[in-house]
């Protein structure tokens, strides 16, 4: 299962590398006597920046709606079931842009407007308070913990491996069904067959287990990240957070695991020649391999999002030479397979082609085997979606691109009153504030949520220094980071704001994280 994270804005030839310098001594001067550069772009403008700016005549600060946290868009955005199992999905956005000292970027917003510092709408309350709240913190951003994935069972290969609640419910299943089988092939076990009804159903899943370790294995091989393994209802899930460079290793990646079960089914064959048939090691090793075996060509089958689909993917991505065609394809096949199996499923079962008596009537076995026909075409076409959907996140990911989304930032000493600094950072055209030591270093990033809860009469006694988030290693990005690695870089470091510089560590200005998610939110409304 894999989870991964297209084409930004350039900047205008107008914005000269030279003119993003590490904040300077003075700041107060250069953000009064040098006017922005802007450029032209082909973007509309924001919804904000359409309503005409005032004047001077009020000092004003950022927009309220960056007090929103960052969206953690892992890769939990995008997930893609492999063995059955489903996939999520995440989500960040953002569009608005800006630069540090001087630069020029479209969309550039001078801080506040007409109605900053006022009570914000009812949606906005809990917002409000969470500025209060955080107004004079200098610590950074608190980490969010990492999405439960049920019960940690240990690592392999350094892979996280988590049993879901719902592998209880299907264990608890299997150790029923399968009892009633031994019930009548091993009479003379009593009330034990649970027991080691348990044991085949625990073996089972480590079976499943194998199958999701061949694709960790494989995609550790082609240096690709694996978030963790979950097993779960009807199988197991590898999220793997970035897609395989090529089709040939796409392919690869996919027949590793059918292969392993495949080989697995053998394992236990040889094994069960080699004890008496009828004995409780028999049975085990009988079942096993047909379990196995079952594994291995369901997940061959050529729809999304079983391992056949990725191999349908990879070979149309070949042919045609774009990955998206070949999703679109397998995800389509994907559906009709759903359907399919909801249909004939329980066709083949009541007729007796699996290797039962035929069925006259309608039993409860017949309703048994219809609903195991709808869960499994529902798990199915939930995946095809979902697979259709990471597919488009990963076509316009490329599209979010720190140095097109940052804010134009003045640098700003740490006892300058705020009134002072929003002046400045209007003046400039700008909508961000860095605070900076006597040797024009950035210490700090004055938050927006903080600005917002300081009433207009107190902004002139209250210093930057006072609502200004101290700068953490991971709150510092490079402006030449885009897609997957950008989102990576925030979600590794979740904060409100981030301060981006250039490689040569220049300031080249802030980047909120709440632009990455309304950037990204339409980039994905765009059709592919």
């Amino acid at each position: 299962m894999d989870e991964s994270g297209g084409s930004g804005q350039p900047r205008s030839g107008d914005d000269n590398p030279a003119g993003h310098h590490a904040a300077p001594t003075n700041p107060a001067s250069d953000a009064t006597t040098t006017p922005p550069r802007q450029h032209p772009t082909a973007e509309p403008p924001h919804p904000d920046t359409e309503k005409p700016e005032e004047p001077e005549a009020a000092p004003a600060g950022p927009a309220s709606g960056s007090a929103e946290e960052p969206a953690d868009a892992s890769a939990d955005a995008t997930r893609e079931p492999d063995t059955g199992a489903s996939a999520p999905d995440t989500n960040a956005d953002a569009e608005s842009e800006q630069r540090a000292t001087g630069g020029a970027r479209h969309e550039d917003r001078p801080v506040g407007g007409p109605d900053f510092g006022k009570a914000p709408a009812p949606a906005d309350d809990h917002d409000h308070e969470r500025a209060h709240a955080h107004s004079g913190t200098h610590g950074p951003a608190p980490e969010r913990p990492e999405p439960g994935g049920g019960l940690l069972m240990g690592r392999l290969f350094g892979v996280p491996v988590y049993v879901a609640p719902s592998w209880f419910l299907v264990a608890a299943l299997i150790t029923w069904v399968f009892g009633g089988q031994l019930d009548r092939v091993l009479p003379e076990l009593g009330a034990a067959r649970y027991l080691v009804s348990l044991f085949f159903a625990v073996a089972f899943y480590a079976s499943v287990l194998v199958h999701e370790l061949a694709h960790t294995v494989a995609a550790i091989r082609f240096k690709l990240p694996v978030r963790r393994i979950q097993l779960q209802f009807f199988g197991g899930v590898s999220e793997i957070e970035k897609e395989a460079e090529t089709p040939g290793r796409e392919f690869v990646l996919a027949f590793v695991g059918p292969l392993l079960s495949l080989v697995l089914a053998g394992v236990f064959y040889v094994a069960m020649l080699a004890v008496e048939p009828g004995t409780v090691p028999g049975v085990l090793l009988a079942g096993l391999m047909i379990s196995n075996l079952i594994v291995a060509v369901f997940n061959l089958l050529p729809g999304l999002p079983l391992d056949g689909g990725r191999m349908l993917r990879a070979v149309v991505w070949k042919i045609t030479g774009k990955p998206m065609s070949g999703t679109i394809a397998a995800a389509w096949v994907g559906r009709a397979l759903a359907v399919s199996v909801l249909i004939g499923l329980p066709l083949l079962t009541q007729s007796g082609l699996l290797g039962s008596d035929a069925v006259d009537n309608v039993g409860m076995d017949t309703v048994m085997d219809a609903l195991l026909a709808a869960i499994l075409a529902a798990i199915i076409w939930t995946g095809a979606g979902n697979s259709l959907r990471v597919a488009r996140l990963r076509e316009h990911l490329p599209e979010l691109r720190a140095r097109t989304l940052t804010r134009r930032a003045v640098p700003v000493p740490t006892d300058t009153p705020l009134s002072e600094a929003l002046r400045r950072a209007n003046e400039a055209g700008a909508r961000a504030l860095v605070v900076v030591d006597a040797d024009g270093t950035p210490v700090s990033l004055v938050r927006e949520a903080a600005i917002v809860g300081v009433p207009e009469h107190r902004r002139p006694w209250v210093a930057v220094s006072g609502l200004a988030q101290e700068l953490t290693d991971g709150m510092r990005v490079s402006a030449e980071l885009a897609g997957e690695d950008l989102l990576e870089a925030l979600r590794a470091h979740p904060a409100t704001e981030y301060l981006v510089v250039e490689e040569t560590g220049e300031i080249y200005g802030v980047l909120s994280a709440a632009d990455v998610e309304r950037a990204f939110v339409k980039a994905m409304a765009r059709p592919s």
